[in-house]
């Protein structure tokens, strides 16, 4: 007998089939389709989660950009009323920094009198 070709005679037997497409799916086969199965059930999974996500980040987006547009109408609206308030605050210095002596009583006497006239009403 020859050493070299049992060795050959059982390299091939250790093959055979393979030509023939003898190959089964062995049982690690089969558990790597139910992994990739999982794989895909757990992609869907996050892919959804992802969308959730997105829809979320935008309509935070839509309110802040809300609130941005409110506080810009109240920060114009303060501004407003602040030059109307130092204006009024201006005609009030000047009312009270004259030093005529009879501004301030027509000042005074004019409140007494309005004074007088509604405690008289309200009797």
């Amino acid at each position: 007998m020859n050493p070299r070709r049992d060795y050959r005679g059982s390299r091939t037997s250790a093959f055979d089939g393979i030509e023939e497409g003898g190959i089964r799916a062995s049982s690690s086969y089969s558990s790597h389709e139910i992994d990739e199965h999982d794989n895909d059930t757990a992609l869907d999974g996050l892919q959804d989660r992802v969308n959730l996500l997105k829809r979320l980040s935008g309509d935070i987006n839509e309110e802040v950009d809300a609130h941005n547009r409110m506080l810009d109408r109240m920060g114009n609206e303060m501004d407003a009323s602040r030059g109307f308030l130092s204006g009024t605050v201006d005609r009030f210095k000047q009312a009270f920094e004259t030093k005529s002596s009879r501004r301030m009583f027509t000042l005074v006497a004019s409140f007494v009198v309005l004074f007088l006239i509604i405690y008289y009403l309200t009797r």
